[in-house]
């Protein structure tokens, strides 16, 4: 009987691979519970709001609606981005 080749391939990764190219909805929010709806219907290119939220605060970053993490803006080439400063 011969040997199976021994692989240095983690048991389960190519598992992973499966699912790899899956969409799925990323999101990283600034929670406004005090907006109202009158403040949406004001809105127009443009306008800014005021969040209360400090710099530098984590904001949770979510897939498919479930944190996954803890993220923060920051601008990169001047482009947004979101950079994860913590797993959940």
């Amino acid at each position: 009987m011969a040997d199976t080749p021994k692989t240095s391939v983690a048991p389960g990764a190519d598992v992973w691979s499966r699912y790899a190219r899956l969409r799925c909805d990323f999101s990283a929010e600034v929670p406004l519970p005090w907006v109202k709806l009158a403040n949406l219907l004001e809105l127009h290119p443009g306008a800014v709001i005021d969040s209360h939220w400090k710099v530098g605060s984590d904001v949770p970053a979510r897939v498919n609606g479930v944190v996954i993490a803890w993220s923060e803006f920051e601008v990169v080439s001047g482009k947004l981005a979101v950079r994860i400063t913590d797993l959940a």
